[in-house]
């Protein structure tokens, strides 16, 4: 078994990871920390835990967290990197789902997340764990730095065309919608029942801190720099990220087929027919990120469609995806779930 903690236990995050580490079979949760709820049952706090789980949170001073074998870091961005060099030496492996170790130029990194970096040197260590790119590093890895919600839905969209050299990268564009859990689980105005129902908007236009990401992972498929704008949206719905992304066509080629060769493979990618449009609730609950190729009026735009759950394979279902690969397990285990409908 995989001795298992889980450092920030509380949020949207936190607990989706239980809900799916919970019914692994190769899993045993160790600890649970949280300053806020210590000595705290967390079935109390996640009801729907109850019958499944009989830990409590415990404060991070009192974890014995050098007793696991990977600890799950689901902190707020600036908490891993200050945690992570001691954990490391000590023998255990990291998976930290926020942006501590993403983005390679620690000063780009520092400009975007507005701090200073607590461990630079082990940011060129770090995995970029999206496993349909990274597999073969992720096995090898001690510390991933899982990818952020919408860089998943938009790398994986962009991926087999880049590859294949078939688009114009200097103007590609990423037009995405998240749910509201994308913000986290805690109390701001913009979040409120009466400001996100009923409501649809843009935000961070001039930038956004995962457009840094996104723009790394894409330029490391090219092997030069992309020109991308990636404009993210706010929709009244709870989970969900769908990723509308155009790009100017250079070749012809046979994109359905390209798609369903790319992806042949992957578990966790589903291409879908000819003419289809992936929907967020189609997703909602797994792992899985559908996709659609699209070539309006046969001309030189594509237009890729790409739906994940962000809080499962924008989060916690793709961290258990490295996880697995990183012990060598099959790396579907225990996150097969079928997604819920309605």
């Amino acid at each position: 078994m995989i001795n298992v903690g889980i450092v920030g236990g509380t949020g949207y995050t936190g607990v989706e990871l239980l809900r799916l580490l919970v019914q692994h079979p190769k899993v045993k949760i160790k600890a649970i920390t949280s300053r806020s709820e210590a000595g705290m049952h967390v079935a109390e706090l996640f009801t729907n835990l109850r019958g499944y789980l009989d830990l409590k949170f415990t404060d991070p001073t009192d974890a014995k967290l050098t007793k696991c074998y990977v600890i799950f870091f689901a902190t707020p961005n600036g908490i891993a990197m200050q945690q992570a060099e001691p954990l490391l030496k000590a023998g255990v492996k990291i998976i930290d789902l926020a942006a501590d170790f993403r983005i390679k130029d620690v000063a780009e990194w520092e400009k975007w997340y507005g701090m200073q970096h607590a461990c630079p040197k082990l940011v060129a260590e770090a995995v970029y764990g999206l496993p349909e790119i990274n597999r073969e590093r992720v096995r090898n890895a001690r510390l991933i730095a899982n990818p952020g919600c919408y860089p998943t839905a938009v790398q994986l969209g962009f991926l087999p065309l880049i590859e294949a050299g078939v688009i114009d990268i200097n103007h590609l564009i990423a037009d995405v919608k998240s749910g509201v859990s994308g913000a986290g689980r805690k109390a701001e105005i913009h979040t409120l029942l009466a400001e996100a129902a009923d409501n649809f908007k843009a935000y961070g236009v001039p930038g956004h801190r995962h457009l840094p990401e996104i723009r790394q992972g894409l330029s490391n498929i090219a092997k030069r720099s992309v020109g991308l704008t990636f404009v993210p949206h706010l929709v009244p719905m709870i989970r969900g990220i769908h990723a509308t992304l155009y790009a100017k066509l250079t070749k012809q080629t046979d994109l359905q087929n390209l798609y369903e060769e790319r992806y042949q493979n992957e578990a966790f990618v589903d291409v879908l027919p000819a003419g289809k449009h992936p929907e967020t609730r189609s997703v909602r609950g797994s792992n899985i990120c559908r996709i659609a190729v699209h070539q309006p009026q046969n001309g030189d735009t594509v237009v890729i469609l790409s739906v994940t759950d962000n809080l499962v394979k924008g989060a916690a279902g793709q961290a258990i995806q490295n996880m697995n690969i990183m012990f060598g397990l099959a790396e579907t285990l225990g996150i097969r779930q079928i997604p819920l409908l309605p």
